[in-house]
């Protein structure tokens, strides 16, 4: 039975409320082919529309060519079943398809002319401005023509265009001048772009991470160690979120190379690995091995042998790294040179790759502890006469008021308020500030300074006597960024001690409180008790594995995988089976291990974690390989999706 156009529309609206990943696009899609073969054709414009749309922010934009495709000559045939919200979105998508053409290799320099030259037509009879049409031609000539005065003079005519309703957002606008200017040589005026714009918090989906990552090389270029900083620090919480930020992830591993901070630019090299291995467009892989080919080659400039170990990256040490990163760039390169009839793409390559002598020394801790013995108690305004219970109290105040918009000057503050507890007796208050300092650090990535910090902290709340369940979250955040393996066996120590205190290994034990007995705020102090021990009792099992104690690492994860079945956690249950194979590869125990990886992955599968599903079943592929027994592949990996169902 047709559905009525109400019915349609809703059907479509009710996939918009999904994430973006492959449930809606398949969602979306057969509610489009449900439409073609059924009607109503009145909904089949925004249809079309939702699907370009999840294609493009799901990362498939190849696949978006065929619906925008379809939706122009639906809108040539039936103009009248395009209300305007659907012919915004077909006029919007255009900026889309030709951005997302130049990525490709494969689509001809006349196709996209072509294309360009439909847009504009299109764009003149529907009497819109040209904004648009002007900002995507100067995207190809960027991309395409060798020549930098015409790229400039292309440049020049979308900025004097005047904005329409089709123009980038004034976020995304300013980032893209900057990217131009920056690779331009005109750091200056980007910088002044850039920071007229900041006051106003600009965002849109990958702004402002994109710009302020542009502001760093900038101000990296002008030798403005200071600026990088602020910049770095400014940028650090954007790089997080619904959208693919690749982009400046790979620009911050540029920096982060080009500055000496070399485990923090493998840090963020591994966050784009993915993208390195091939998962994006072409376009996306060479900006994205443009930029970490540059942060590790500066690495590689620094000491050669620094040891990397990234996932589908056949290298072992920065040296390899830079050089491998660098061959696969040449090759996509090469690719775009050929469709575009110059050598635009390697020359732009070879002149980037200059960047990486161009170094400068800037320092990105925010927790320094050495520090704290020689400095002399900061007063919050208006404290100097204070008792110092009440000084404590007004540092703590200030320091939660800037901890959103300055964390590492609330770090700062929260580190002093815990030197003045400390010197007040005020262990426990000493304890729990320098606490928020250390995570402020790890979230800030000075996984050093918070190291320290986190170390200290449980020092000084288990001399202040804190309790076990209050501690507890604190090691756990300290286990995070522990990796020193003198650090590892001083913070496996504090997790013996509290996990014995918390019940030993008997979760049912927790709290005193025997089963049906006591009041009931007893009992939910047991059960939160209970749950905080599997925690902490897993992050010890991953310390375990850090110190190098793989069999007793992957006795704990077995007996976590367990509990948390037993709980019904079955996320934790994989990641925990997930580590006990891990665990057990390490061990050269293969067999041992292809259980729990199979488990691993078919609960993974079953939560909907595809890509964790994925990545295992990899594992599983390789351990049933090195046991000779890679004729059973099919049938492991059709019992992984039968059994994940």
């Amino acid at each position: 039975m047709t559905r009525s156009l109400d019915e349609a529309v809703h059907a479509v609206h009710d996939v918009t409320s999904l994430p973006h990943g492959s449930s809606r696009t398949a969602r979306i899609l057969a509610e489009v082919e449900r439409i073609e073969a059924e009607g109503p054709v009145e909904a089949l414009a925004f249809a079309y529309n939702t699907l370009v749309d999840a294609y493009v922010w799901g990362e498939e934009v190849d696949k978006a060519f065929v619906p925008f495709t379809r939706a122009l000559r639906l809108y040539d045939e039936r103009p009248d079943v395009f209300d305007d919200a659907d012919a915004y979105s077909l006029f919007w998508s255009f900026k889309w398809m030709t951005g997302h053409l130049v990525d490709f290799p494969g689509v001809s320099s006349a196709q996209i002319d072509a294309t360009l030259a439909d847009m504009e037509r299109r764009f003149v009879i529907a009497g819109h401005g040209l904004n648009a049409v002007r900002h995507s031609n100067f995207r190809w000539q960027q991309h395409s023509n060798p020549d930098p005065a015409a790229v400039a003079e292309a440049y020049e005519a979308w900025v004097a265009t005047p904005r329409d309703a089709y123009s980038q957002c004034e976020a995304c606008e300013s980032g893209d001048r900057a990217a131009y200017l920056v690779e331009a040589g005109r750091g200056d005026e980007a910088v002044r772009i850039i920071e007229s714009v900041l006051p106003e918090e600009p965002s849109c989906a990958t702004e402002p991470a994109d710009m302020l990552a542009y502001l760093q090389l900038a101000y990296l270029d002008q030798g403005d160690a200071e600026g990088v900083a602020r910049a770095h620090f400014l940028g650090l919480g954007h790089l997080e979120g619904p959208y693919d930020l690749c982009g400046p992830r790979a620009r911050y591993a540029e920096v982060l190379g080009r500055t000496g901070n070399t485990e923090r630019a493998l840090r963020m090299i591994a966050r784009v690995t993915d993208v390195l291995a091939g998962s994006r467009s072409p376009g996306e892989r060479l900006m994205v091995l443009t930029h970490v080919g540059i942060g590790a080659r500066a690495l590689a400039q620094a000491d050669p042998s620094t040891p990397v170990s990234l996932p589908g990256v056949p290298a072992r040490d920065v040296a390899a790294l830079a050089a491998w990163v660098e061959a696969e760039a040449d090759a996509v390169a090469a690719a775009f040179d050929a469709r575009n009839g110059n050598d635009v793409c390697s020359r732009r390559l070879a002149l980037a790759r200059g960047r990486a002598a161009r170094t400068l020394d800037v320092d990105l801790a925010v927790l320094r502890l050495e520090d704290l013995a020689e400095e002399p108690v900061a007063a919050a305004p208006g404290t100097s006469d204070l008792p110092p219970a009440d000084t404590v109290d007004s540092l703590l105040a200030s320091a939660a008021a800037v901890e959103d918009s300055d964390p590492r000057t609330a770090a700062v503050l929260y580190r002093t308020a815990a030197r003045a507890a400390e010197d007040a007796g005020l262990l426990p208050t000493a304890g729990f500030a320098l606490a928020e300092a250390a995570q402020l650090a790890a979230l800030l990535d000075d996984h050093t300074g918070a190291a320290a910090g986190f170390r200290r902290a449980l020092g000084l709340l288990l001399a202040g006597g804190v309790d076990a369940r209050d501690t507890a979250p604190v090691a756990r955040a300290a286990a995070r960024v522990t990796t020193l393996d003198d650090d590892v066996v001083a913070l496996l120590a504090t997790f013996d001690r509290l996990v014995d205190a918390l019940g030993g290994g008997s979760p049912g034990a927790v709290g005193g409180a025997e089963p049906g007995h006591g009041t009931a705020f007893a009992a939910r102090v047991a059960a939160a008790d209970a749950a905080e021990l599997l925690e902490l009792r897993d992050s010890r099992a991953r310390l375990l594995a850090t110190a190098g104690r793989l069999v007793d690492a992957a006795a704990e994860a077995f007996a976590l995988t367990a509990l948390h079945g037993a709980a019904g956690n079955r996320l934790d249950e994989a990641h925990a089976a997930w580590l006990a194979g891990r665990c057990l590869v390490g061990t050269g125990d293969h067999e041992g291990a292809l259980e729990p990886l199979v488990r691993a992955a078919t609960l993974f599968r079953a939560q909907r974690q595809r890509q964790l599903s994925t990545s295992v079943s990899d594992e599983v592929l390789d351990v049933l390989g090195r046991l000779g027994r890679s004729d059973e592949a099919s049938l492991v990996l059709a019992e992984i999706a039968g059994e994940g169902r």
